[in-house]
């Protein structure tokens, strides 16, 4: 049984909760631009004082409707400002934030709802609440007693609703929270059944920060660092940038609409971002295809080899001449306008969720933004390991964090200890005993490595294992990260649980095809062209290249080209784009079936 484990490196706080950081803010630098809001005019600034007087408004006003110490308050609601602002008038209240994703349906916010036993419910709009509203007519919610809209001025409403609030009253609840508190309930956003509820304490939050704060100085701690959230608050991985950027004071914005997102990062600039890897693989692609249908499509791709290779040089600590450059060339041709793309500022981009690939990491840094890949869960308040600036190796989650220890059982399966890990699931002791062993080891369901340095390798899930009829054992998840960086495939499934080989499901992506139909002279809808002999042959150099990663025995041998697409809308995916295999298998039975007919 392999283990490692680094040594904590600050002093993690006893006291106090994360309320205390919006409090210093005001009192040391009152003046400092903390966030800027989007709004019809452009960016406004809003300064630390400014935040902290708008958080206390709030949380009197729910101190005024009812809400008490420990209570659940749940959020719905895009990625906004309000977000942000809500979730620290929770907890100056006293009470315990539930996030709930915004594209949720009734059914599961009602489950929610009804599990957390939500005293109120802040809601975005008109959508939101009719969601709400068909929730509370089919179940059983007779906890929920408030339901407040973002969009119908629930910030001034509950501001005049708590004017009579002292604010001595104030100080004694937002100060009732210890370190060992609830802070949140995040519900796993259930990739195979009902939702749990992870319970994350302020000092989950706490030792999580003070670490990671601490060793990103070059993103969070640099003068005028800042970011633009564009990933749901809901995921513990924007969560935990939201408090980090509040601890640290780095400027944040909030960005909703993806549609907007580009002209958004070039007015905000922001030195650093967060996402997950399919948004990499959909910008790389989407540049390759703008770049095919400019009559430059060779220059893309020679420009892309050189940022790889120039990558993967820099590993060995000495870049060739010729190497130098071309990629000097380059980056006068192509990765400054991929820069710019981004806000022209953006140095480092952190990325989960998932594994981003080597190829795309090499990519990203050749470009000149170093892609920080870490590996967490809900339940372990984000990133148990991280590549670090100065410690990198692309191809790996990093090492853990100081303070946190990782272990190899003797089924391949990650266990970590750290003061990250959450404190059970709520309500439900079968599942927590499951998760947390006797010694606080967290069993995290991941299959992974640690080499000799400690950095740590994800190699699949657990539970996603396929067994071959031959009795080979085939990790989907290395086949299906490479295969979805192929240019036309927006998603894939690779199934042979029990069969004589491996073979996958694949979807094709409506933005790259557009322009691949028109170059090729194909039909402009997929379905119509899914049995198309040159679109077969264009996916089959994605199953190839996958196919370089594994052995002969683990190697796709047939897939099928699906009309459809898979979608969080859909039920498919995750709202962190993971795909709910369950659900795909049970939909696409009778493909997974004619894949191995005869």
């Amino acid at each position: 049984m392999r283990e490692f484990s680094a040594p904590l490196s600050i002093t993690i706080p006893t006291t106090g909760n994360l309320t205390d950081d919006v409090v210093a803010n005001a009192r040391d630098a009152g003046d400092a631009a903390v966030f800027s809001r989007r709004t019809v005019d452009g960016w406004i600034d809003v300064t630390a004082a400014q935040f902290h007087d708008e958080v206390r408004a709030v949380a009197k006003g729910l101190v005024a409707a009812g809400i008490e110490v420990g209570d659940r308050v749940a959020l719905l609601s895009k990625t906004r400002y309000e977000w942000t602002l809500f979730d620290y008038a929770i907890w100056f209240a006293g009470a315990v934030t539930v996030p709930i994703y915004e594209t949720s349906s009734a059914e599961q916010i009602g489950w929610i709802l009804q599990d957390s036993g939500a005293r109120a419910v802040v809601a975005e709009g008109p959508d939101h609440l009719a969601r709400v509203r068909e929730a509370r007519e089919a179940g059983d919610l007779t906890e929920l007693q408030h339901v407040w809209s973002i969009e119908d001025n629930a910030v001034d409403v509950l501001g005049r609703l708590g004017s009579d609030i002292v604010d001595d009253l104030l100080e004694q609840r937002r100060t009732a929270a210890t370190p060992l508190d609830l802070a949140t309930l995040i519900y796993t956003s259930g990739t195979t059944g009902k939702s749990k509820g992870c319970m994350l304490t302020h000092g989950n939050f706490m030792f999580e920060l003070g670490v990671a704060v601490d060793e990103l100085g070059d993103l969070f701690d640099t003068e005028g660092a800042s970011t633009l959230l564009f990933l749901p608050l809901a995921h513990v991985f924007a969560r935990i940038i939201q408090v980090g950027c509040v601890k640290s004071r780095a400027r944040m914005g909030h960005s909703a609409d993806i549609k907007n997102l580009v002209a958004d990062l070039g007015e905000f600039e922001p030195t650093f971002i967060l996402a997950v890897p399919r948004v990499f693989e959909k910008v790389f692609n989407t540049a390759s295809q703008r770049a095919t249908a400019d009559g430059r499509g060779k220059v893309f791709d020679r420009a892309a080899d050189v940022a790889i290779a120039w990558s993967r040089a820099l590993d060995g600590k000495r870049v060739p001449v010729r190497l130098r450059a071309q990629h000097a060339l380059f980056d006068r041709l192509v990765y400054g306008r991929l820069r710019q793309a981004l806000g022209g500022s953006c140095a480092y981009a952190i990325s989960g969720g998932a594994p981003l690939g080597e190829r795309l990491g090499h990519f990203y840094r050749g470009v000149g933004l170093t892609v920080l890949e870490g590996y967490g869960l809900t339940e372990t308040t984000a990133a148990l390991t991280a590549n670090l600036p100065d410690a990198t190796k692309i191809g790996t989650v990093g090492r853990p964090l100081p303070g946190t220890a990782v272990r190899v059982a003797d089924d391949g399966e990650l266990l970590f200890r750290g003061g990250q890990v959450f404190a059970g699931y709520w309500g439900n002791e079968s599942a927590t005993s499951e998760a947390l062993d006797r010694d606080s080891w967290f069993h995290t369901g991941d299959v992974g490595e640690v080499d000799d340095e400690g950095f740590v390798r994800i190699t699949g899930r657990k539970k996603e294992i396929l067994v071959t009829a031959g009795g080979k054992n085939v990790a989907p998840a290395v086949l299906e990260d490479r295969l979805r960086a192929h240019a036309l495939v927006d998603q894939c499934l690779v199934v042979g649980d029990g069969q004589p080989f491996i073979g996958a499901l694949v979807t094709i992506d409506r933005e790259s095809y557009a322009a691949w139909a028109t170059e090729h002279d194909k039909p402009r809808h997929v379905a119509d062209a899914v049995d198309d002999t040159d679109l077969v042959a264009a996916v089959q150099t994605g199953v190839d290249e996958a196919n370089r990663a594994v052995s002969k025995a683990e190697a796709i041998r047939k897939f099928t080209i699906l009309p459809g697409e898979w979608t969080e809308e859909g039920g498919q995916l995750t709202p962190s784009l993971k795909l709910k295999r369950n659900v795909v298998v049970r939909e696409a039975r009778r493909e997974i079936e004619a894949l191995y007919l005869g």
